[in-house]
């Protein structure tokens, strides 16, 4: 049986699987998931096919460490406010699980070896937009946005959206249009998916000090925007289908996924205004369902005749 001290795992009770769950925890799966999920299918329409399976195997590789790298980073940073939040209160650094240094350490080394990983096996475009990535959420978000705006997730969030260009990086050693749209999706897919989360977590969120949108406005103001969003990357979502040449798979999805998620932002909106129960978590889940029917068409689209 476990035994915590003022929350913190006794040094001697930690077993060298929990120094491995820890590692894993610090990189924050869950986000790496989603982020890869949007790099796979973006290799494909820029290769109009299946690319070089060693070269998905080798971007798909380099473009985890570096999220990897990002979230230890922010774990690290973050530490005196996870301890606040119960959200957070479990993450490794929290409980003592891993020290400061080893979190630190693993930071460091991770985002290195991403960076070295994606020069020499895929090029220095996608590595270059590998360590942009890192920079953003280390820098611009954690260290200078999120505790001093609510503008934070906004900006912020653009780390999110670099696995695509590093995607499209990887196949063709440039940038495009398609690119720059599929950057835009995720971009504003960022606030309509986070925003939710923080309405859930509002207390939390205001107890540690962090000024996000929920805290700071209230929800109708959150629903408004949120909506706002919705609206803008549906619209973008849309631009991609002239640009890109997209067939009938992609346009018939990001209509009527799109249609079903302005319908949930409106809903949660509507009840904001009326000053009814709301599930801020519908729209959160739902926004993921979203971008993963999104880019799924995104990968099958270029495989089809029409």
């Amino acid at each position: 049986m476990d035994v915590a001290v003022d929350g913190r795992v006794a040094e001697r009770q930690i077993s060298p699987m929990d120094k491995v769950r820890g590692y894993i925890s610090l990189t924050k799966p869950r986000v790496m998931e989603l982020l890869l999920v949007t790099t796979f299918p973006v290799m494909i329409l820029a290769q109009g096919g299946i690319p070089n399976l060693w070269l998905v195997l080798a971007t798909l590789v380099g473009g985890a460490l570096s999220a990897g790298s990002a979230s230890a980073f922010n774990c690290y940073i973050d530490r005196d406010i996870d301890r606040l939040m119960d959200r957070t209160s479990q993450r490794p650094l929290v409980t003592g699980v891993l020290s400061d240094r080893e979190a630190l350490v693993f930071a460091w080394a991770t985002g290195v070896v991403s960076i070295v990983w994606l020069a020499l096996t895929t090029n220095l475009l996608a590595a270059g937009l590998a360590l942009v990535a890192i920079l953003i959420y280390v820098l611009l978000y954690t260290l200078v946005l999120k505790r001093r705006t609510p503008q934070n997730i906004v900006w912020g969030g653009t780390a999110g959206c670099m696995p695509v260009l590093i995607g499209w990086a990887a196949v063709t050693n440039s940038l495009s249009w398609e690119a720059l749209i599929l950057f835009g999706i995720i971009f504003l897919w960022t606030p309509p998916h986070y925003w939710p989360l923080s309405m859930k977590y509002r207390d939390d969120y205001k107890t540690a000090g962090v000024p996000m949108l929920a805290v700071v406005r209230g929800r109708v103001v959150v629903g408004l925007q949120i909506v706002l969003y919705a609206w803008a990357m549906v619209a973008c979502s849309l631009l991609l289908i002239p640009v890109g040449q997209m067939g009938l798979v992609y346009t018939a999805t990001a209509i009527i996924a799109g249609a079903w998620f302005l319908y949930e932002s409106h809903r949660l909106y509507s009840r904001s205004i009326r000053d009814l129960s709301i599930k801020p978590m519908r729209v959160f889940h739902g926004s993921i369902t979203y971008l993963t029917l999104v880019f799924l068409a995104v990968a099958i689209d270029p495989l089809l005749p029409f």
